[in-house]
């Protein structure tokens, strides 16, 4: 199954996730870097879509094995 962020739109649906400083300065990092290096203006949001949807193909595709739960195991020590 394909995923794919959502491209600027407006969307009908808001959640609202709470992140770190230091997690929000790693995200405008990105953004600016996007705008910077690769010519892609796009705001936090289409940011945090996209990586949605890589983190969620990856987790349809590899399961066991996918960076979210290597990553989720590794947070709780298993």
């Amino acid at each position: 199954m394909g995923r794919g962020g959502s491209p600027r739109q407006k969307h009908d649906t808001k959640i609202t996730v709470y992140v770190s400083d230091e997690e929000l300065l790693a995200l405008e990092h990105a953004r600016l870097a996007l705008r910077g290096k690769h010519g892609l203006a796009v705001d936090r949001g289409r940011v945090v879509r996209e990586a949605i949807a890589v983190l969620l193909a990856d987790l349809d595709e590899y399961g066991e094995e996918s960076m979210l739960v290597r990553r989720l195991r590794q947070e709780n020590g298993q």
